[in-house]
């Protein structure tokens, strides 16, 4: 894979706890819309920003994003994350994918609630500089919150965030978790691969 040039990449990040179709849905609209070559799922390892929460196994949520993903022959899953040891930095994962693909612009994706704390992630300066941000957003989503806590950066990192609206992006990871707890179904929220592997491993039971 690393042979194979890439002239603009995308960095699916997240916990991925379970993947759901709206993280499918972001990627492959963030792919059509920036004309991304590949995009590749990192699942985050310790997430740093996710405090004393429980997240499952990494393998597990390895498994799950693969299973998800493996329809899609623009889509590919690293577990960059997985491997290195110590919290999972974003820079980190963008320093290892512009040392794969050099001369590559790489695009992260994430959640416009992550970009919301970006101010308070490692090294941001020289992440924005390397890298630029898409923000998917849920319908109805008040991008008033996204511009404030965007304040404190120079115009020229402002301007390297773009914002999706993402239709899919009503389901949420931690609403599947909650009505698997609560035996309520899920079905058509995720594929069905994730749902039946997560049903099997007795997740978030």
């Amino acid at each position: 894979m690393k042979n194979e040039l890439f002239e603009k990449i995308g960095i699916m990040g997240g916990t991925f706890d379970p993947i759901h179709y709206g993280h499918l849905v972001a990627a492959e609209g963030a792919r059509c819309h920036f004309g991304l070559d590949m995009v590749f799922f990192v699942p985050a390892a310790r997430p740093p920003h996710k405090g004393d929460r429980y997240i499952s196994h990494p393998s597990h949520r390895l498994d799950m994003t693969i299973l998800a993903t493996g329809s899609n022959p623009r889509f590919q899953v690293s577990d960059v994350e997985i491997r290195r040891s110590g919290p999972s930095y974003t820079i980190d994962t963008v320093f290892h994918f512009a040392r794969s693909w050099p001369g590559a612009l790489i695009y992260f994706i994430t959640g416009a609630d992550a970009i919301l704390e970006i101010l308070t992630w490692h090294r941001v300066e020289e992440l924005l500089d390397m890298c630029s941000f898409i923000a998917a957003t849920r319908p109805g989503y008040r991008l008033e919150n996204l511009a404030g806590s965007l304040q404190g950066l120079p115009s020229r990192y402002i301007e390297k965030i773009s914002v999706m609206e993402v239709p899919a992006l009503a389901i949420s990871s931690t609403d599947i978790r909650e009505r698997v707890k609560k035996g309520m179904p899920i079905k058509y929220l995720l594929p069905e691969k994730v749902e039946e592997y997560l049903y099997s491993k007795e997740l978030y039971i």
